[in-house]
């Protein structure tokens, strides 16, 4: 929750800090929206309700008209046709817009373009400003046009929905009379096709019989039964007089009555009783007489005579059964044939009846055809001549009173909204492009270097910030350089540091005024003070002290002074300055030499803290020369100019120079021309609080 609450202070602190961005682009929208919404020439909207229902085709069988259930489809096709040029079209003729068009359009001259003539160009013009609105959970719809001249927007809408109307019923009409065409054109076909259909089929029935054909159809079933049933008992029979003829022929006569058709004959039967008992007989007279006896011989011709009877009866039984079976055999072929025929009769007999049904079928067919065309058409007949409407005008359009554009309190309302929300939102895009210091928390955050002191920017134009400390010793400038003095001797625990670079990034970032004040400030503590003027390039310490610069640090350096004490300035109580002296032709090898190793040794043992004012770390290199030789480095930046990555950049030099990597020699980082009224209302209460100035007792170093 407290992170929330940052992020939102950090939020309003860029608005308020970026607040004339702000002020001016709301005034700029707002101004732009009132120009604007009260120069517009007011627009009037006229509409008209009409109540469209989906009615299906008439089906004079029903007393009543059926409503069909409610289709997007068909809703949606009604809208882009009261928007069609069609109907603007019929519009345009009703108003006689082609000869009366400048009374409502003023200052617009309308001539035909291209392929269109005028009034398909006032068609367009009507079209595209139709707008049709389905009003919810109804079946009503709303026309609205809209115009400069209020009573020409009533008389558009009225007329559109009229012209809706008419454009319904010439579809219908025109519809209508195409169906009639149609069908009539179809019924003639249908007609004909069924002349043709009858015809085929008198044809057909005179040259096939087809009434004594029906008859033979119903008998043919029965004789073919009847034929299938003599042939299979034939089948039996001539198989089983096969199977007796196939054992009798061929066979001995002594064995033919081992065949029990030839024993179970009659006559055989009777011979064979005679010959037993002829035999007996004979078996009786042996017993009394012999062989030769006249009673023997008689009764054995006898015998003989009945065997000779037998056999010839075997023979005639064996011939019976060939002829029963050839009999049975050329019936059976005799039945088959005529089944055969019988059943190719039928089926001939079958198809001339399908091809019969066929054609009855087509007849019947074309005869429904035909019939439903005729019926249709006059549906269709009387429809034409009652032909309506399922659109009605539920509410015309009267004469609007009041414009609907423009709307001037939602406009300067959107203009309030726009402008408030783009002032933000430029501000916020403003301060993101911003990649340059802005407040004490900010450069922490993002560098990791601790900030010892703010100095705000001067109000006035004409003040001169080096002579602030000694002018105005109770001002907020003061103050803020009491501030850095107080960060400075806590900055360690254990003793001051002996000598200060002070330096920047790029030139007119304030270290020449920072090192001047804050080494007035420090003396006037009580502390001895040196601040050297190490900028062989363009010094300036000596022009604020008003100093003679004939000789000084560059001199010493090059040996033409080598007496230290004649290039010490006393300007005032604890403050000695040394100032550059003349513009030397080697700067950087004067800062690095051995007597400069020296100069610093002697500074640190005759004065509490030397101060060096530098030139500035991405301009030369006599900057960081010196960072390496001093114990502690301060970096003036300056709001709203100094970025973060050449701050980083000149960090990582100062760093790289070491000769000890693991320790920077880095004090902190002082703000100059900080905007307190842009800034966190922290510091805009603490910079407009004027304590009385208390100098601090000399510690003891």
């Amino acid at each position: 929750m407290e992170e929330q609450e940052i992020h939102l202070r950090d939020y309003f602190k860029i608005i308020y800090k970026r607040r004339y961005t702000v002020y001016t682009f709301f005034t700029i929208v707002f101004i732009v929206v009132l120009i604007g919404t009260l120069s517009t020439t007011p627009v009037y909207k006229a509409t008209t309700k009409v109540l469209i229902e989906k009615v299906e085709p008439a089906n004079l069988t029903l007393p009543y008209p059926y409503y069909a259930p409610y289709e997007p489809e068909f809703y949606e096709t009604q809208y882009q046709l009261i928007k069609s040029t069609s109907v603007a079209s019929k519009v345009v003729k009703a108003l006689s817009l082609e000869n009366t068009y400048e009374m409502y359009f003023k200052g617009e001259k309308i001539t035909p373009q291209g392929n269109k003539t005028k009034a398909d160009v006032l068609a367009d013009i009507i079209s595209s400003g139709i707008v049709v609105t389905p009003v919810k959970n109804s079946k009503i719809v709303t026309i609205s046009f809209m115009s400069k001249n209020p009573e020409f927007a009533a008389m558009v809408a009225n007329s559109v929905a009229k012209a809706y109307i008419e454009e319904i019923l010439d579809m219908r009409m025109s519809s209508s009379r195409y169906s009639i065409e149609w069908m009539s054109k179809k019924a003639e076909e249908e007609k004909a096709k069924l002349e043709k259909s009858e015809k085929a089929l008198q044809e057909f029935m005179k040259a096939n019989d087809i009434v004594t054909l029906q008859d033979r159809l119903a008998i043919t079933p029965e004789k073919l039964s009847e034929f299938n049933t003599q042939l299979i008992r034939a089948e039996m029979k001539r198989k089983e007089l096969e199977g007796l003829y196939s054992k009798v022929s061929g066979i001995n006569i002594k064995d033919a009555e081992t065949i029990p058709y030839i024993a179970s004959d009659p006559t055989i039967q009777a011979l064979r009783n005679q010959k037993l008992r002829a035999e007996q007989n004979i078996e009786e007279l042996s017993k009394k007489y012999g062989s030769k006896h006249p009673a023997m011989l008689k009764a054995q011709e006898e015998l003989k005579v009945i065997d000779q009877k037998r056999e010839q009866e075997i023979k005639r039984v064996i011939a019976s059964i060939k002829n029963e079976y050839e009999l049975a055999r050329n019936n059976e072929n005799t039945l088959r044939r005529t089944l055969a025929g019988t059943k190719s009769e039928a089926i001939s007999m079958n198809e001339k009846y399908i091809q019969y049904n066929t054609l009855a079928r087509e007849v019947e067919t074309n005869r429904q055809l035909y019939d439903a065309l005729i019926k249709k058409l006059k549906e269709e007949s009387v429809t034409q001549q009652v032909q309506t409407v399922n659109v009605w005008v539920v509410e015309k359009a009267e004469k609007p009173e009041t414009p609907v554009k423009p709307r001037k309190l939602l406009n300067l309302l959107l203009g309030i909204i726009i402008g408030l929300f783009g002032g933000v939102g430029l501000a916020f895009f403003f301060e993101y492009l911003d990649n340059t210091v802005k407040t004490p928390e900010d450069v922490e955050s993002r560098i990791g270097v601790p900030v010892i002191g703010a100095v705000p920017l001067l109000e006035k134009k004409n003040e001169i910030i080096e002579e602030i400390i000694i002018k105005e010793p109770q001002s907020v400038h003061a103050e803020s350089y009491k501030s850095i003095r107080t960060g400075i001797l806590l900055s360690s625990a254990t003793k001051l540091p002996k000598n200060i670079l002070i330096t920047s990034m790029a030139p007119e970032e304030g270290k020449t005024a920072t090192s001047v004040n804050l080494s007035l400030t420090i003396a006037r503590s009580g502390y001895s003070v040196v601040l050297v003027d190490s900028d062989l390039r363009k010094p300036r310490i000596h022009q604020i002290f008003r100093l003679n610069n004939m000789s000084g640090l560059s001199t010493y350096l090059a040996g033409a002074t080598p007496d230290i004490d004649t290039i010490l300035k006393t300007p005032l109580m604890n403050l000695t300055v040394i100032p550059a002296g003349p513009l030397p032709p080697n700067p950087s090898e004067l800062l690095g030499s051995q007597r400069m190793i020296k100069l610093i040794e002697l500074l640190n043992e005759r004065f509490d803290l030397a101060i060096w004012d530098s030139p500035p770390l991405m301009t030369v290199t006599d900057g960081l020369i010196l960072s390496n030789l001093v114990d502690r480095t301060i970096i003036i930046v300056r709001a709203g100019k100094t970025t973060y990555d050449i701050i980083k950049r000149g960090l990582k030099l100062i760093d790289g120079r070491r000769k000890d990597d693991s320790v920077s020699n880095v004090l902190g980082i002082v703000i100059n021309g900080f905007d307190v009224k842009n800034a966190d209302q922290y510091y805009y209460k603490y910079y407009n609080y004027y304590p009385s100035e208390k100098e601090e007792p000399k510690k003891t170093i």
